[in-house]
């Protein structure tokens, strides 16, 4: 195999990937192993307007010219070579949302992103319509919710989307998504590969007498699996992801996919009996089922692989964001004393010590709600920290309780896949920001779920990479090799550590986790006394 990582890049034997991620958007570039050679990123952050989490779509060029422009800064400062061309590319962002627009391609409202938890009514009633679990998050909720609501603009729709279905349109020309990503959007046939036509039809028939010029087939993207073309970059598209005019049109484009799905592939977690967990903004939890649930669960979404097969997904609104305000409010008591504190190593050093903390955090409490949780029935949150006169309030215990806290909500979903339904996997495989810390992650995941979890040396490049991944997928030379089959030569010298639960840590989680529930009534409290 050639591994000069110079030629390679020069003469467009690499692969790229991009993520437009809740916090960063995040570009990798691969080689002919498939392994990532370089990245670049730029950071950014969502937006309350008028009660709802957006960006605006100037932010998002914005952001992905930033990113790719870091990216060939990147490559030319560490090989003194130029990124102009590669084999393939792929787009990937978070799932869900409401991104709506006419026939002319105009935007109709703002984005209203998965953090939104507004369309609670939409959510049950579509739940009991299409008997299946319709979360508040899904773009048919946002759908539905805004035609309850009487809104005008639902009239004029003519193109509905996620977010990288957006951008891969706006590259390509071409209205497409990947299974997975389509399957946050509204349920799909897993037999069919397609949206699920009886489904459609059913939704039609309920919003028949509104009397719009639309059918939801003619305004949902067309659905593609992993391996199929999604389309070819064209010259404006070139312009829009690089305003220099150096990358070339004419790449191919694999399907464009969800965060959810490109987080499966990064952990080689594709395959029945694999999960993996998302830990960053957000936590998700995604299990590959080897038969369907026993019966619907609103906590539960179903979605699927980028190859379309069943993955049950356990998702929190809330994990990281509020223990990073606390840890950056402590950086600065830090620097106010006159110390001067890298980011990582402030984080390091306090996240470690919550694994000296009591088991069950000393009796402190907190919410990180930063915005509504579902799954514990919130439209809003309030992020809060209560302790009692008699709590061992210590650092350890502080820090403890927040970790413990983000993953809380995530555990109410995960109950319901292992106690009731009975899913068993083998082991989760972890990637995003939680895990940064080398050990802390793991073993608070593993005293949260019971359940051995690893780290992928490769898993920090997590969601890009995995959108690489299936680009590369896409032109592969045997046509005839599933994605498991793909992936299990690039991650067979793969290296990690698992961590195995601690009985005395999966005890301390479970009395926290039982405070937790108790103390959600001063949650609703904060919520409806505090603005």
């Amino acid at each position: 195999m050639d591994h000069n990582i110079p030629d390679q890049i020069k003469d467009g034997r690499v692969v790229l990937g991009i993520e437009i991620g809740s916090t960063r958007i995040k570009a990798v570039l691969t080689g002919a192993d498939n392994l990532p050679i370089v990245s670049g990123e730029f950071a950014w952050e969502n937006t309350l307007e008028d009660g709802i989490w957006t960006y605006s779509l100037e932010q998002v060029w914005a952001g992905l010219n930033n990113c790719v422009t870091v990216l060939k800064e990147n490559i030319l400062g560490k090989y003194s070579v130029h990124l102009e061309k590669v084999q393939s590319l792929g787009i990937s962002a978070m799932m869900h949302g409401y991104l709506v627009f006419d026939k002319d391609g105009n935007q109709l409202v703002p984005f209203r992103t998965w953090r939104n938890n507004r369309t609670a009514r939409a959510s049950k009633e579509l739940t009991s319509l299409l008997d299946y679990p319709i979360p508040q998050r899904w773009s048919i909720a946002h759908l539905y919710e805004s035609i309850l609501n009487g809104e005008e603009h639902v009239e004029d729709i003519a193109f509905i989307s996620t977010l990288a279905g957006y951008v891969h349109w706006k590259l390509t020309g071409n209205k497409v998504l990947g299974i997975g990503d389509a399957s946050g959007m509204f349920p799909v046939d897993p037999e069919k590969k397609v949206f699920n036509p009886k489904m459609v039809e059913t939704f039609d028939n309920r919003i028949k007498s509104k009397n719009y010029n639309w059918k939801l087939k003619d305004i949902l993207p067309k659905v593609l699996i992993a391996g199929e073309m999604g389309g070819t970059l064209t010259r404006e598209g070139s312009l829009l992801l690089d305003p220099t005019g150096k990358l070339f049109p004419g790449i191919p484009m694999c399907p464009p996919e969800g965060d959810a799905g490109t987080g499966m592939v990064a952990t080689n977690s594709v395959s029945v009996r694999t999960g993996n967990i998302s830990a960053g903004t957000s936590v998700f939890a995604m299990l590959v089922l080897e038969k369907e649930l026993s019966s619907v669960h609103p906590e539960i979404d179903l979605v699927t692989t980028p190859e379309g097969k069943p993955v049950a997904m356990a998702h929190s609104n809330n994990c990281t964001s509020d223990y990073d305000s606390w840890i950056a409010l402590l950086g600065q008591a830090a620097a106010a004393l006159g110390a001067e504190v890298s980011k990582p190593v402030l984080y390091d050093t306090l996240l470690n010590l919550a694994l000296q903390g009591d088991p069950d955090c000393g009796g402190l409490l907190a919410y990180g709600y930063i915005s509504g949780e579902h799954m514990t029935g919130f439209n809003e949150g309030r992020p809060l920290f209560v302790r009692s006169s008699e709590s061992r309030f210590t650092l350890e215990n502080f820090m403890r309780t927040h970790l413990f806290s983000s993953l809380c909500a995530l555990r109410t979903g995960l109950n319901i896949l292992f106690d009731e339904e009975k899913v068993e996997i083998d082991e989760i495989r972890g990637h995003g920001g939680f895990f940064k810390s080398p050990g802390v992650g793991q073993k608070i995941m593993a005293a949260a779920t019971n359940t051995p979890v690893s780290v992928l040396d490769s898993a920090g490049e997590g969601g890009p990479w995995g959108i690489a991944l299936l680009a590369a997928y896409m032109i592969r030379e045997n046509k005839d090799k599933t994605l498991p089959e793909f992936l299990k030569s690039i991650f067979a010298g793969s290296t990690g550590i698992t961590v195995e639960p601690d009985p005395e840590d999966v005890l301390g989680f479970q009395n926290f986790y039982m405070r937790y529930n108790r103390g959600l009534p001063v949650e609703k409290a904060a919520v409806a006394s505090l603005v």
